[in-house]
């Protein structure tokens, strides 16, 4: 009897060692069946869309020794040419940005996101003004010749939007930080006219002052980064319309 009740207990044992099986099979099942119901669920197989899907199921479940860390934030990859319609001029225009801020070592200073805006390219005010001024700085000139010629060889409408942090400025030139911000991003515009000579009617300027920070103005470093130039290749269907002149 002893015996008999040994064997029993070895074999539930191995039994219960076994059935772990079983649980990584489902769980592997039902990833699939995600996969292709993600697959399934567009309703226009867009080249784009199918390969953000891919590229951001491969990273969540990917298996592979010295995988890649969680990062907070809302996007599930960061925004890149691979994830715009690689017919379109706008992935043409966004790759050609993308090597001149490497080129340029200006990953820092500079950044690249798509909005329902459209095409943004997010500059650091230090990276083309001294602090409080309106003037281009010496050092901003190669840059925005690189982006001008850029902006000249596309037909996109082109927004350029002037921000600055909430700190009051009072001077002569400058009331507040809407003129700031305003005048700054008129000058950049006037460069891109006077020097590359992209049509006026694809450009325009609007200063939003303190009004549209990218975070609270609570720190130095926050600050700093509400003090910006966006320059935004609009998704508009009007830029064939504005380049004739047309209503």
């Amino acid at each position: 009897m002893p015996r008999e009740r040994q064997k029993n207990s070895l074999k539930r044992s191995d039994d219960s060692s076994g059935a772990g099986w079983e649980i990584v099979y489902s769980g592997f099942i039902l990833i699939l069946l995600c996969f292709f119901s993600m697959l399934c669920s567009f309703a226009t197989m867009e080249e784009a869309k199918v390969m953000r899907f891919v590229r951001s199921f491969a990273s969540a479940v990917s298996i592979f020794p010295g995988g890649r860390k969680f990062d907070s934030g809302t996007a599930v990859l960061p925004e890149s040419a691979d994830i715009i319609d690689n017919q379109s001029e706008l992935a043409k225009i966004f790759e050609e940005l993308e090597v001149l801020i490497m080129q340029a070592n200006l990953e820092n200073d500079i950044s690249i996101s798509l909005s329902p805006k459209g095409l943004v390219m997010r500059l650091a005010d230090h990276a083309l003004f001294d602090l409080a001024v309106a003037d281009l700085s010496r050092e901003a000139i190669p840059l925005l010749d690189k982006i001008g010629a850029i902006i000249a060889k596309t037909s996109y409408l082109v927004r350029i939007e002037g921000h600055t942090d909430n700190l009051p400025i009072h001077t002569q030139r400058f009331p507040s930080n809407w003129e700031l911000s305003a005048a700054r991003a008129v000058n950049v515009l006037r460069y891109f006219i006077e020097n590359h000579q992209v049509p006026s009617q694809r450009l325009s300027a609007v200063g939003f002052g303190e009004y549209q920070p990218l975070v609270s103005n609570d720190t130095i470093e926050h600050r700093a980064r509400n003090r910006r130039v966006e320059i935004i290749f609009e998704q508009s269907q009007s830029k064939s319309k504005a380049l004739k002149g047309e209503d």
